[in-house]
């Protein structure tokens, strides 16, 4: 069932943006009727723009050096905010999730904001292609099952071997806080950030992780 689209304009510390987001009655709506005809259905997470994506996006904005002539990708990027602002500065970014309908919406966000150095990509972090690879992985907000916590930590440890730098946005979950103690000795810098979103504020932690030399 298709869900209409609305471009948002978005102003940030320092900068603006336009960006794609669906209709949110719309996906509530056709969330909770395919619930009622039991369809296998994962809750439209993808749809909402969410604190984590806002810290990354700002952080990127104050920190271009990070993404400056490099290879970027994120992984689970919803509406793909991160990758929108990486791409004013980065050579390439791939923008990737597991659902065709955050990856269409992605790609028509591009489209609009004229990025002909971003790629929407479809890809689960589950099974990743082995030859995929990047200088730079964004990822917010992807730790908040704790079932998966393993394979994501497993992944992470994949990415790091490779030399690539991660940049992880999460919010202060306390069920979480395991997850994130184990990537600690993989933390080169790590940044409390407070972001103001809909007259709301939200404490997100930022990692900056690489394998140390």
């Amino acid at each position: 069932m298709s869900i209409s689209l609305q471009l948002h304009h978005l102003e940030r510390p320092g900068y603006t943006i336009d960006l794609f987001i669906p209709n949110a009655q719309e996906v509530q709506d056709n969330y909770f009727r395919q619930k009622q005809q039991q369809e296998e259905t994962p809750f439209p997470h993808w749809t909402k723009l969410w604190p984590a994506a806002l810290a990354m996006s700002d952080f990127i904005h104050q920190h271009p050096e990070l993404v400056q002539n490099k290879n970027v990708l994120e992984l689970a990027a919803g509406l793909g905010l991160p990758s929108f602002i990486a791409a004013r500065y980065a050579s390439t970014v791939c923008c990737s999730d597991y659902l065709e309908k955050a990856v269409a919406t992605m790609a028509r966000s591009a489209q609009h904001l004229q990025l002909s150095n971003v790629t929407s990509r479809l890809l689960d972090w589950h099974h990743l292609p082995d030859d995929l690879t990047a200088d730079v992985l964004l990822l917010s907000d992807i730790n908040y099952d704790p079932d998966k916590f393993i394979q994501l930590y497993q992944v992470l440890q994949r990415v790091l071997q490779q030399g690539t730098l991660i940049l992880l946005t999460t919010p202060q979950r306390l069920m979480a806080k395991p997850f994130i103690e184990k990537l600690l000795p993989f933390c080169k810098q790590q940044h409390e950030i407070d972001v103001e979103h809909q007259q709301q504020h939200t404490a997100i932690s930022l990692l900056l992780l690489q394998l140390q030399a």
